[in-house]
């Protein structure tokens, strides 16, 4: 990506190398990496080697009081971050503006290790995450070498798909879909429930991919490459490919992400119309999906 001379956002609360409470909370993309790692090294699913391989992945970047000093990459992907947060500040007040709205940015809280957010306690165990309590997306920086080193998705316009990935859920709070959504969840069962995910999820990878048409058009920021990346980014983590990676097969009812296929077909969505009004995976079938 093309980020010279790109400001960086001033919405941005950095926790890094501070201590926090004890870890906790539901997993996101972090806990099924650590699912990913169960399957690969035991070839069996054991809830006792599942919250074993959080935990280390969470341990890895915890931190004393007091804080420390960061490498040069540390700090290269904690300005990258704000650059691209502030580009998504950009493009979803412009995008608000056509629709009669304000938009009001997110905060995005750098931490390491574990952090205390309105949702309760996170870590980095559970990777980036969006919190609709506190309106906040918080994010280990050191997901993006775990997003590597488990999945092999590199590269930076892949590690801003997954920041505007999170934004697109704070827009789905605004738009008042995410608390719709959730209270619908709350009355059905898992396999329902789960249904309702997958179509919030492809709704973020949607969102994600109009940012970055609209991003590039203010800023000629998309370099050849660059869409590879994030479409890869996508495949990888869908839940058919981490499930079938991890122990060979997968289980439909169970995916709270969308398929690779339905992750990237989304996001291509997004990134070749720029146009919100495209985003209809609440009204189109399961088929259709």
């Amino acid at each position: 990506m093309k980020l010279n001379g790109r400001r960086e956002s001033t919405n941005v609360d950095d926790r890094r190398g501070m201590s926090a409470a004890k870890a906790g909370g539901v997993g996101i993309v972090g806990v099924i990496i650590a699912l990913v790692m169960t399957f690969m090294s035991k070839g069996s699913l054991d809830l006792t080697d599942i919250i074993s391989n959080v935990g280390q992945m969470g341990n890895v970047t915890e931190q004393a009081e007091g804080g420390r000093e960061f490498t040069a990459e540390e700090q290269e992907l904690a300005k990258f971050s704000k650059q691209i947060l502030a580009g998504t500040e950009d493009v979803w007040a412009q995008e608000f503006k056509k629709i009669g709205r304000t938009y009001e940015p997110p905060k995005m809280v750098l931490y390491t290790g574990s952090v205390q957010t309105g949702c309760g306690n996170g870590s980095a165990s559970m990777g980036p995450f969006y919190c609709s309590a506190d309106q906040c997306l918080y994010i280990d920086l050191s997901f993006f070498t775990s997003m590597k080193q488990q999945l092999g998705a590199d590269g930076d316009f892949a590690y801003a798909y997954v920041i505007a990935h999170e934004v697109g859920h704070h827009v789905e709070y605004l738009l008042g879909t995410l608390g719709k959504v959730h209270q619908q969840m709350s009355k059905l069962n898992s396999t329902e429930a789960n249904k309702l995910s997958v179509r919030l999820e492809l709704l973020a990878d949607f969102y994600a991919g109009v940012w970055a048409y609209h991003d590039n058009e203010m800023f000629g920021s998309i370099e050849d490459g660059d869409l590879e990346e994030a479409i890869r980014c996508a495949q990888v983590i869908g839940d058919n490919y981490l499930q079938e990676k991890a122990r060979g097969y997968s289980q439909p009812e169970t995916f709270t992400h969308g398929t690779s296929k339905q992750r990237m077909k989304w996001l291509k969505l997004g990134l070749s119309t720029g146009d919100i009004t495209k985003g209809t995976t609440f009204q189109c079938s399961d088929a259709e999906l």
